[in-house]
């Protein structure tokens, strides 16, 4: 049987051969693309020779590419694990010409390797040809016809629709027909009763498309024509997992080698078997296929930089992590953190081809077990909260909008939810929730919903050259420019120009301000610089009158000089770090603003204060040396590494890179810097913090904000001094009164529980006897503490106790209830939900569990009624 290793370098092997560069795989997370989050197709990489802003050092290419697919056509997150074929990460082996050959030579290539060198059956291929669009004036694909005609028998050739055979980058750019290559794999006598090309693109499980011949040849504009190219490029990508499971002759993706070992792998730790067919066994395989999966997508993306987080990509990877452990948890038994386990297989599978996974292990591993054990306390925190859910839902049908609650505010999954529900013999209104989920997706489409115009091209001019190295103002000229429409913002104009001293956002560093002067005077700001695909676009609110005009373009020079300290500042940081806790410290991103400085780093420890003084020092050391600035522009990628340069972590890198040097530290950076590190003044660390399992946070100032610290920290020192009415050693007073302020609490403490005792006794006589039950509701003067002591007290004297107490206290309600387990289980009474409901009448809310719960509220005149409606919860 092939091995996937063997069947991936074959792949490589043959379009080298064909002279094909073989380029290594992109991080999988999209670092400096504003449309997308992480790659999801083998061109990303590429869209810059594609659109034309930058011309290929080589025409012909080739790889193998992480991708990771969370939705869109057929990969749906849910959907995943639920049959055999589909993935989140997988991996796309493509080949590519940038203006080079075109439909002949992809097709004939292709058949050579899939026919001849992977000597895959001819009489179970089949092929799809363009069959034209009215819409767009398309006619069908006739030169791939003709060509595939010399090859196939015609009735191997199907016509495919612009759904399937027109592939397109996204709403606007460039677009072209494809010519697709399915495969047959179905038992004989399957394919005799029905003919295989009656299954292409019928979502059959073996009947699959194994390779996508993407001719790219018109740009889509914003209007909806498409225009023809001045270049013709072939993009193709053949799915390596589907293809394997071809060669190795299974019928299923998990059964090839890919998965088999972490298959295997999770059957051990879990105790399970994969490959049962009853009801229960398919749900552990459903379940053994999602951890499978999914701990490749996770573990890469974070190998690739991006940690779990609560927002955008790194929300994106916490949620299919958290799936993986919601289905280990349910299906597999699984109640403490394993998948974590499963990461040195992975390593060892895959470092030969990624050895990021390699290098990257133990931060993957680390980040990947705490991320369980959170997620596993959520999971626990989730029972309790749809318990009292259930607990406070009338009839046997819960509420779409309480479910959507759990799912949006406390992460429960609502699968989970919907499962625990039937277990409890409930329904889920699922329609409900489907609706509130609706109202989110609407909100956030709202709110993020950006319509970008065509460019306008004034100058063909493509080698826009940065300038802002060296000079924060020059004379530019308007190059192209496109109207974009956001709901937040209005209408903007994205600006490019033949050459600019505008740093645009990259490498942590946010992108410069400033404006553009015309030459009768008027100005126009620039808001904001970016990099999409290799142009930089600078954000602006007006259009100049006279397009063509020279205009002169003006860095905001302050806003540069403070944002380049604090990114000379990281260089130094890294280097403190480095030295001071050891060279196991990396750099795993960083935020350079003009106001701070945000680094990450791995370190497997909170870093005591002793240390941060230490890194503190060593920076403001090399800052006192008055270090001059050591730059090499445009050196080779490995040159630059055999003379000391750090390569950034998740970083792609060109073949010519910029080194800066600092003293001894040297590392790869595109960003701005000082002249040198005496103008960075000082360095101030603000926080020290974790981000993740092994990963580590330093925010700091430099420059203008760490002047502006000292002058506060000075001006509320003399204002302390001044409450304490000057003392000679102000550390000395402050000492003095927190002593007595510990002295009064105590005192308090003490007659509060005095106070308390006294009450007890009057309360005792308050108590009624109601359908055996010892009731008991009434206001009392005391702080929450001291009425929770109380209610306890109560409970262990007499049971069925059933109390609610009020309190008042500076202008707000509290209410507490505390109800004796017996009544609560026997009766099914609940604390909680009591206080929910009178809560309402204090104009406030709250929870907590059967037996004891509180609530807060605005509204102290409710206190009357509530205490008055507390004896109608057991009449």
């Amino acid at each position: 049987m092939a091995k996937s290793q063997d069947i991936r370098a074959k792949f490589l092997e043959f379009f080298e051969k064909k002279q094909h560069e073989i380029v290594p795989s992109a991080p999988m997370v999209i670092k400096n693309d504003p449309t997308l989050m992480f790659t999801n197709a083998g061109m990303n990489q590429f869209k810059e020779y594609f659109l034309g802003n930058t011309a290929p050092k080589n025409t012909r290419v080739t790889d193998t590419q992480k991708c990771l697919r969370v939705s869109g056509k057929h990969n749906d997150l849910e959907e995943v694990g639920m049959d055999t074929y589909h993935h989140t990460m997988f991996e796309m082996l493509g080949n590519w010409s940038f203006g080079d050959y075109f439909k002949k030579e992809a097709i004939e290539w292709a058949w050579e390797l899939l026919t001849e060198v992977y000597k895959i059956d001819k009489d179970i291929l089949y092929v799809t040809v363009f069959e034209g669009a009215d819409d767009d004036g398309l006619e069908m694909d006739n030169d791939a016809y003709n060509f595939w005609k010399k090859i196939v028998p015609e009735e191997r050739i199907i016509m495919g629709n612009k759904k399937d055979n027109f592939w397109e980058m996204g709403d606007q750019g460039p677009c072209g027909p494809s010519s697709e290559i399915h495969v047959d794999i179905r038992p004989p006598e399957e394919k005799t009763k029905i003919p295989g090309r009656n299954l292409v693109n019928q979502d059959h499980p073996q009947v699959v498309e194994i390779w996508n011949l993407v001719f790219i040849e018109f740009n889509r504009k914003a209007n909806g024509t498409l225009e023809k190219l001045p270049a013709r490029h072939v993009d193709t990508g053949m799915g390596f997992e589907r293809l394997c499971m071809v060669l190795q002759g299974v019928t299923s993706n998990y059964d090839t080698d890919v998965f088999t070992p972490l298959i295997r792998e999770i059957e051990t730790i879990t105790n399970s078997k994969y490959g049962n067919a009853d009801t229960d066994g398919e749900k552990t395989d459903i379940a053994i296929r999602v951890v499978a999966d999914h701990v490749r997508a996770v573990a890469f993306a974070i190998a690739d930089g991006q940690l779990p987080s609560n927002t955008g990509a790194g929300y994106v990877i916490r949620r299919i992590l958290r799936r993986a452990i919601r289905y280990g948890f349910t299906f597999l038994n699984q109640k403490e953190p394993f998948i974590f386990k499963l990461v040195d297989t992975l390593s060892k599978q895959m470092h030969e081809f990624f050895p990021e996974i390699k290098s990257q292990k133990n931060l993957v591993v680390n980040v990947i077990k705490e991320e369980e054990h959170s997620f596993l306390r959520t999971l626990e925190q989730g029972l309790l909260l749809l318990e009292n859910v259930i607990a406070g839902t009338n009839g046997k049908v819960v509420s779409g909008a309480k479910a959507f609650e759990l799912y949006d505010t406390y992460g429960f999954p609502i699968d989970l939810t919907a499962l625990i529900l039937r277990e409890r013999g409930f329904q889920l209104d699922e329609k409900g929730f489907e609706a509130e989920l609706q109202k989110q997706k609407e909100r956030s489409r709202a709110a993020t919903k950006v319509e970008t115009g065509d460019w306008h091209i004034i100058t063909d001019d493509l080698e826009e050259e940065f300038v802002g190295y060296d000079t924060l103002e020059t004379n530019v000229k308007l190059t192209r420019y496109r109207i974009v429409e956001s709901k937040k913002e209005g209408e903007m104009y994205q600006l490019v120009f033949n050459l600019t001293p505008f740093y645009p956002e990259g490498g942590g560093q946010v992108g410069d301000k400033g404006y553009l002067e015309t030459p009768n005077g008027d100005v126009i700001y620039i808001l904001d610089t970016k990099k999409e695909n290799n142009v930089i676009i600078h954000l602006a609110k007006g259009l100049p009158k006279n397009i063509n005009d020279t205009f002169k373009a003006v860095v905001d020079q302050k806003q540069r000089k403070r944002t380049a300290s604090n990114h000379t500042a990281t260089h130094l940081l890294h280097q403190a770090l480095r030295t001071i806790l050891g060279t196991h410290v990396e750099q795993k991103g960083s935020m350079v603003h003009s106001s701070y400085l945000r680094f990450d780093f791995s370190h497997f420890s909170k870093v005591s204060d002793e240390e941060l003084k230490q890194v503190e020092d060593f920076v403001n050391a090399r800052i006192r040396e008055q270090l001059p600035l050591e730059e090499k522009r445009g050196i080779p990628y490995r040159q630059a590494l055999d003379e000391g340069a750090i390569a950034l972590f998740g970083e792609k890198y060109g073949d010519a890179v910029r080194a800066i040097k600092f003293g001894e530290s040297m590392e790869l950076c595109g960003g701005t810097h000082v002249q040198n590190t005496a103008d960075i003044w000082h360095f101030i660390i603000t926080s020290e913090s974790a981000v993740a399992a092994g990963v580590r946070r330093i925010e700091a100032i430099t420059s203008d904000a760490a002047k502006d610290y000292f002058a506060s920290q000075t001006e509320a020192f003399n204002e302390v001094k001044s409450i304490l009415k000057n003392p000679k050693d102000p550390v000395k007073a402050v000492v003095s009164i927190q002593e007595e302020n510990t002295a009064l609490k105590k005192q308090i403490e003490g007659l509060l529980k005095d106070k308390a005792r006294n009450l007890k006794g009057e309360l005792k006589n308050k108590l009624e006897q109601v359908n055996n039950i010892n009731f008991l509701a009434t206001k009392v003067d005391l702080d929450a503490a001291s009425i929770k002591d109380l209610a306890f007290e109560l409970g262990n004297e007499y049971k069925n106790l059933f109390a609610l107490f009020a309190a008042e206290n500076e202008g707000k309600a509290m209410l507490t209830c505390y109800i004796s387990k017996e009544l609560a289980n026997e009766k099914g009474y609940n604390a909680g939900q009591v206080v929910r409901e009178l809560g309402k009448l204090i104009h406030g809310g709250g929870g907590g569990q059967p037996f004891f719960a509180t609530a807060g509220g605005k509204n102290p005149g409710g206190i009357s009624q509530a205490l008055e409606k507390a004896k109608d919860y057991i009449l």
